[in-house]
């Protein structure tokens, strides 16, 4: 991670290709990508990002934003691309590409530090908002599938290959002996389950809740940085996993579920798949958190043992969520 001052004189570089802004970019968050909030000198309000080197390429960058360009011709309440001066989707500052997008003013619905908030009837009344807004972005998504969609799919390779997208979680260091079989297992069993699922196509794959603002408009989607061709239960399954061990997760997968079939299908026979989907999402996470954090970060037992719990549960044949209710 580099300095929030590097940061601040690299944006200010970066923004040269959309023609400067009034007034200095605010630094919004100093990640892998580097988000700044800024107002570019024609009126419009922006979101500048620093894209991480080494894990979307250009061209990954590029589909994703022609995708969001399409989802926003659709009505899709997604960050519309802002286009630099010469009509190019993207930038470049030293080793980073850079682009901007349409600033949407809302707040995250949450984070995965917190736990559901509100009534039952409050959880799953957000749950089915959302449901809703995932079946409407593949929906859309159907409607005019985008071009060029060269992006990594998270598909049986992606999940549980030898080389998945974010990691060999069966491999995390600090797994005991049983531990590393139990996720090893684990992985066994999901690959036997997914050959079942069937609905596959452009997905957001990070739905978590930080991604999901609430504006005076409904619910809005950002931050597509991991989406790609995949499974759509992987979206349902993203926008729970960060309720594991809530006593609201079953409100909360009920309200999702039902959310999703006001406005599209979802057989019984995929739904009972959604525990898959989850658990898949906690093995990715798993993989993810031992390649970017430090062995003192904390969230490296918490999402291996989310990861072992809901393995178990595969084993079992039990959706997590309802030992939660």
């Amino acid at each position: 991670m580099i300095s929030d001052e590097t940061a601040q004189a690299l944006a200010d570089s970066a923004l040269y290709s959309w023609g400067q802004t009034s007034a200095p970019p605010r630094l919004v968050k100093n990640r892998e990508n580097i988000v700044f909030e800024a107002h570019l000198k024609d009126g419009r309000h922006v979101a500048l990002r620093l894209h991480r080197p080494g894990y979307q390429g250009r061209e990954g960058i590029e589909a994703e934003l022609r995708w969001c360009e399409s989802l926003a011709d659709q009505g899709m309440p997604v960050p519309r691309p802002v286009r630099a001066l010469n009509g190019a989707l993207t930038g470049s500052v030293r080793n980073r590409v850079t682009s901007c997008v349409e600033w949407l003013d809302g707040a995250p619905i949450g984070a995965g530090d917190q736990p559901l908030s509100g009534s039952p009837e409050a959880v799953r009344a957000e749950a089915h908002a959302l449901g809703r807004l995932i079946a409407q972005l593949h929906i859309s998504s159907d409607a005019a599938p985008p071009d060029g969609f060269d992006r990594n799919p998270w598909d049986g390779e992606g999940f549980l290959g030898e080389r998945p997208l974010w990691g060999r979680f069966w491999e995390h260091p600090q797994l005991s002996e049983v531990e590393a079989a139990t996720l090893s297992s684990g992985r066994d069993l999901a690959r036997a389950l997914l050959a079942q699922a069937q609905d596959y196509g452009p997905i957001h794959a990070d739905c978590l809740r930080e991604n999901v603002l609430s504006t005076p408009d409904g619910l809005a989607l950002i931050d597509f940085d991991d989406c790609g061709p995949g499974y759509r239960l992987y979206d349902l399954a993203t926008a729970l996993v960060q309720g594991w061990g809530d006593p609201l997760w079953g409100e909360q997968a009920a309200g999702l579920v039902e959310g999703y079939r006001s406005l599209r299908s979802l057989p019984p026979d995929q739904e009972a798949l959604l525990p898959l989907f989850v658990a898949l999402r906690a093995f990715a996470s798993a993989g993810w958190i031992v390649t970017r954090a430090s062995g003192s970060d904390p969230r490296q037992r918490l999402y291996l043992e989310r990861a072992l719990e809901l393995a178990q549960h595969l084993e079992n044949r039990t959706p997590p969520w309802e030992t939660s209710r």
